[in-house]
């Protein structure tokens, strides 16, 4: 099991919820918790984990910050399934860490992320074997799309806030619509937003959207 590294933002109130996100390709958590600290509610933690650099087959085997290794970025891509399961694993004990350490219910769990950190998340989520408060995921993919909706086993009825820019040039967005329309074959509370013109990145639109998503989802 490994052990990641995260950057943790305290609550600047009573602690009543948690945030957890995980960042994209080549990041780190402290590009997302400075983001998450203007969005968040005084009671809500943050948690951003940094992902261990690793060989990535994208990167021609150049050392990379990444949650698993990836050959190319489309649909059809040979996916590691060990390693994002492994990845998957790793997120399923931080969330029990998070819950033994405070004993929050998990409905008080949001959890997220960008690009491949959202697509971990969302496996993850999926998968998870305690109730979530929910879920937002920006310019992502669904991993081994093809095991759904059976891999689906839990949280298919908490709300998922996904965003996608229509003119991303690495995760495409006819990829995002595409992920969008599986989900919704199992989620009951899926919502995609999407956002003209933005790259693989976020803007103050889209940072907007998911501040009202995080106070609404985490009263």
């Amino acid at each position: 099991m490994t052990t990641y590294e995260t950057v943790t933002v305290p609550p600047t109130g009573k602690h009543t919820s948690t945030i957890i996100f995980f960042h994209g390709l080549g990041e780190s958590g402290s590009i997302w918790s400075e983001l998450l600290k203007n969005l968040r509610k005084p009671n809500t933690k943050i948690i951003c984990p940094s992902a261990p650099k690793i060989p990535l087959t994208l990167n021609k085997g150049f050392s990379l910050p990444a949650w698993f290794d990836v050959s190319t970025l489309n649909e059809d891509a040979p996916e590691n399934e060990s390693e994002i399961l492994r990845a998957v694993d790793n997120v399923h004990a931080l969330l029990d860490e998070e819950l033994a350490k405070t004993r929050l219910p998990p409905k008080k769990l949001l959890l997220g992320g960008f690009s491949q950190g959202g697509a971990l998340a969302l496996y993850a989520a999926l998968t998870y074997h305690r109730p979530l408060a929910g879920l937002v995921i920006l310019s992502c993919w669904i991993p081994l799309h093809r095991t759904f909706p059976d891999a689906a086993t839990n949280n298919t009825n908490i709300p998922i806030f996904q965003c996608h820019g229509t003119e991303d040039p690495v995760i495409p967005y006819v990829w995002g619509t595409r992920t969008s329309e599986i989900i919704k074959e199992f989620a009951t509370k899926s919502q995609f937003t999407s956002y003209e013109g933005l790259l693989h990145r976020t803007n103050e639109k889209e940072l907007a959207d998911v501040k009202t998503f995080i106070h609404k989802t985490l009263t």
